[in-house]
């Protein structure tokens, strides 16, 4: 059985999370979480030794290292990314790249065991990144991940459809009257427990890549690295490195 870390930065919440499928089937999710943007690339490498040296385990244990791609703020994805890439290229880990709406849908089926999920997030400038997902012993895409304005969100008519996401806190003008948005949870964020949760079947499903092939998801373009992003993707590597010798 697979372990599975999990790194996620494409929202206001960075968080990593630690699966032991080894441990057995009632094993927890180990989490360790931080808040505010602006320190996400100096919390990430902390949070990820502090979980490893709970468990008991080194990088080299990992079976994969599983990040939150997108879509989500762009130098958050970009984050996870290369520190993923990082962690990765240093214990020759494979990756995965996982959809941050997808993790939204699974914690909205955890809390509420819906099977039919409208995930919304926050894109900023006036619009929102969001997807419509169902699940059947595994998660389908009925509406594949877009950005678009709050107004032109809409999800395929499901009977039980259930929304979470930030963005209807954001804009609760926009979704005011709309049937889709009633009860929504607007307090799910994507987390890294998540993508550990997901990182298993994604593996199993043979869906890891090396870690100069794995790319962030991104609905919008931009180019370069920040001097934040690639010192974080420095200190992954040689922390990497020193978890080795």
């Amino acid at each position: 059985m697979p372990i599975i870390l999990a790194i996620e930065t494409s929202s206001e919440l960075a968080s990593c999370a630690l699966l032991n499928s080894a441990a057995g089937a009632d094993a927890p999710v180990l989490t360790r979480e931080s808040s505010g943007v602006r320190t996400h690339s100096q919390s990430v490498l902390p949070m990820v030794q502090a979980l490893l040296r709970d468990a008991g385990i080194a990088l080299a244990d990992c079976d994969a290292i599983a990040f939150g791609a997108g879509p989500g703020s762009f130098t958050g994805v970009r984050t996870a990314c290369g520190v993923a890439q990082g962690l990765a290229f240093g214990a020759k880990k494979p990756v995965l790249a996982l959809v941050t709406l997808e993790a939204m849908a699974e914690a909205c089926r955890a809390r509420t065991g819906a099977t039919e999920v409208l995930a919304v997030l926050d894109a900023r400038m006036g619009e929102v990144y969001w997807a419509q997902y169902r699940f059947d012993g595994a998660w389908e895409s009925v509406r594949e991940p877009v950005l678009c304005a709050p107004g032109a969100v809409a999800p395929e008519p499901v009977a039980g459809l259930v929304a979470c996401g930030n963005g209807f806190a954001a804009y609760p003008e926009a979704f005011a009257g709309q049937a889709f948005a009633a009860g929504a949870h607007a307090d799910i964020l994507p987390h890294a427990r998540e993508f550990a949760v997901l990182g298993v079947a994604a593996l199993a499903a043979g869906q890891a890549v090396p870690a100069d092939a794995a790319q962030p998801l991104y609905l919008r373009n931009k180019v370069a690295y920040t001097s934040a992003e690639r010192q974080a993707i420095n200190a992954a590597k040689a922390g990497a490195e020193q978890g080795k010798q």
